[in-house]
């Protein structure tokens, strides 16, 4: 089976790549990247090495994709990761726009011309912001949770937000995208005949995370806080009580398998939630608590200030593809969380080459 990964030389991307190959089953691996992410060239080397077919390709030119040779699947792992992008002065929104949508459009062009079947990694960000922004919270042990003397959503539950949680505007420009994404990959692949699924992710983390708060806070928050870097709790009092779950993207691949086999799957099970799930959620102070225990204190600072489409609780609830898959995380938290410590010791120097100033 021959498998074009987008954004390949990414964490994500490299990740999936390495662990397709090392499953042992022939698949013949492609992918493609425009390397503009710092830390990306680190990864090229590496998947060359085992035997992964690179080519240097911008999402955005579809000129750039007729070349590419033809495959089975496509799994879209480029996009800017960043809930911020478009509003924070780094990026313009068109570039968002651009890179998040027209890219998915181009690549679901590729699988009209190649028949090829087409999985979107997609992002908790697609639900809206209004009912999680007025969702009442508690503090208990650090970590925010729901409070039970006060009505859920629908789509709410102590388990988290399932796949009928409202995706209805505001869910930020960056959500806006991904989840236009999500309905023109479904359309596509009815109106052209070929199998679309889309995986809508926790936040995703693990060694080689490239270091932004915004794209990958838990590798962020361990590298910074190992370096001694200065780090802040910011907004909701400045307590850093707001939580979020983790999954590690090698735990994505048995769902993979199982979607490359999958055949006559009715179209309200093609979309689904794929997340650590409650069990794997902490807080920024309780993951403070682990770093602390791990590399010695660091002081953080209060700052209560509040920035654009934060929310104080995100928890995904991954029931339904357990049902529709048989699918569930792995790999626990305090595992990823030893993992990207010991890539933290061996690369001290991984925010400057990833993140640089």
């Amino acid at each position: 089976m021959r498998i074009l990964i987008s954004g390949i030389c990414g964490f994500v991307g490299s990740t999936l790549a390495r662990t397709l190959l090392a499953a042992g089953r022939g698949y013949e691996i492609h992918g493609f990247d425009n390397f503009i992410r710092p830390g990306s060239e680190s990864n090229r080397a590496d998947l060359k090495a085992v035997g992964v077919k690179l080519f240097h390709a911008d999402l955005r030119a579809a000129s750039d994709l007729e070349t590419l040779p033809a495959v089975d699947w496509v799994i879209d792992a480029a996009a800017n990761p960043s809930v911020l992008a478009g509003v924070d002065g780094k990026t313009s929104s068109r570039q968002l726009v651009e890179h998040n949508l027209g890219g998915t459009i181009n690549l679901l062009e590729y699988c009209k011309t190649h028949k090829a079947g087409f999985i979107l990694l997609s992002t908790s960000r697609v639900y809206s912001i209004a009912p999680l922004a007025d969702l009442k919270v508690t503090a208990v042990n650090g970590a925010f949770v729901p409070a039970t003397d006060h009505p859920f959503p629908t789509g709410l539950s102590s388990a988290g937000l399932d796949e009928t949680f409202a995706t209805t505007a505001p869910i930020s420009l960056y959500g806006s995208t991904k989840l236009a994404s999500e309905a023109l990959a479904l359309e596509y692949g009815e109106t052209f005949g070929f199998p679309v699924f889309v995986n809508r992710c926790g936040v995703l983390a693990g060694a080689g995370q490239f270091g932004r708060a915004d794209q990958g806070i838990f590798a962020y928050w361990i590298n910074a806080w190992r370096q001694k870097r200065p780090l802040k709790y910011l907004g909701f009092g400045g307590h850093g009580h707001q939580v979020r779950d983790c999954l590690h993207p090698r735990d994505l691949v048995p769902l993979l398998e199982k979607q490359f086999a999958a055949h006559k799957i009715p179209a309200t099970d093609r979309i689904a939630n794929i997340s650590g799930g409650a069990a794997s959620a902490m807080s920024l102070k309780q993951l403070s608590a682990w770093c602390a225990g791990r590399f010695g204190p660091h002081a953080v600072v209060s700052d209560g200030a509040l920035r654009p489409f934060d929310i104080a609780w995100i928890v995904l609830d991954s029931a339904k593809a357990k049902r529709v898959w048989n699918w569930q995380p792995a790999i626990p938290a305090p595992a990823i969380l030893e993992e990207i410590s010991l890539h933290a010791d061996k690369n001290p120097d991984w925010l400057e080459l990833s993140a640089p100033l």
